[in-house]
């Protein structure tokens, strides 16, 4: 069994960080982006400290439209740390704003609500493998979306479900995956076999001048029959960060932009795509952003 604090554990969970997370506490009301409101029970709450020694508390919490990941064994998600697999195994949270509270003894902290889905959580409850996995992916989402270092010298609370008062949270329902900055890493790690068709593109009437349509192509894997996975390569060449950009991904539909309206595309694909496992990389090298997209089985 993996300890929770082991380097092993450490080493083996980084392979599937910034895999998990909705988009929450960016709606806004100018813009037509589906949302939905999640009001989080309370589950348990963990006490760690940032790198100055102030008190973090993280409520982990559940609510029922919140996606709920695949049901996998402990022994698959150790064979899926172990592996290379580019999807590995993906947990729906939403992670709150952080919000001011007093600690028993009178001290001020800050909390962190973080929400998933109660069958989930319930599993993790039972599960030292799946806990030290969805704890450490917790501590990595925290840390990468509030640019703050975290303890690993946690504690989980034996008296207390939360501490302060929970948070409603905001959440997009369109799926949006998080766009991961590679350095100067190249290839995909499965081949690019065979280019499909073009996709199918939106109408002029409904296609808006929101910026210039970048180069792309998309090629399945396997080459042959119904692919397992879609991957699609976007050459960006004056883009330079990961943050100018927001990519959704709909059932059969890819829309991409950037803060500057440098850059617009729309497209739809031949295929029903898997939402929540979809994952982007952009390396900074080469300006070319790689969306990694699970396809349906066929029925």
């Amino acid at each position: 069994m993996l300890e929770p604090d082991s380097d092993e554990t450490e080493a083996l969970m980084k392979k599937l960080l910034l895999q998990s997370g909705l988009q929450e506490g960016d709606v806004d009301p100018n813009k037509k982006v589906p949302w939905t409101t999640v009001v989080p029970k309370p589950g348990f709450c963990l006490k760690t400290k940032k790198e100055n020694g102030e008190k973090v508390f993280i409520n982990v919490c559940h609510a029922e439209n919140v996606p709920q990941p695949r049901d996998i064994t402990e022994e698959d998600l150790l064979k899926l740390l172990e592996s290379d697999d580019p999807f590995g195994f993906r947990v729906p949270m939403s992670i709150g704003e952080p919000h001011a509270e007093i600690d028993k003894s009178g001290q001020g902290c800050t909390a962190y609500d973080v929400v998933i889905h109660p069958g989930f959580y319930e599993k993790m409850k039972d599960s030292e493998v799946f806990r030290a996995f969805f704890l450490s992916v917790t501590l990595e989402g925290l840390e990468e979306k509030y640019s703050i270092a975290l303890s690993r010298d946690w504690v989980i609370l034996k008296n207390r479900k939360c501490i302060g008062r929970l948070q409603e949270q905001n959440v997009r329902t369109q799926s949006k995956p998080v766009i991961m900055e590679m350095g100067d890493q190249s290839g995909l790690g499965k081949p690019l076999i065979q280019e499909m068709d073009t996709p199918k593109p939106l109408s002029q009437e409904e296609l808006k001048a929101r910026g210039q349509k970048p180069d792309f192509r998309i090629v399945q894997e396997p080459a042959e029959g119904h692919p397992e996975f879609l991957v699609a390569e976007i050459s960006l060449p004056h883009v330079k960060m990961a943050n100018t950009l927001t990519v959704d991904v709909g059932e059969d539909r890819i829309v991409l932009e950037t803060r500057s309206n440098k850059y617009y595309l729309d497209v739809y694909l031949p295929f029903m795509l898997i939402q929540e496992d979809c994952v982007a990389q952009f390396n900074r090298k080469t300006r070319i952003l790689t969306l990694t997209l699970p396809v349906q089985a066929e029925e």
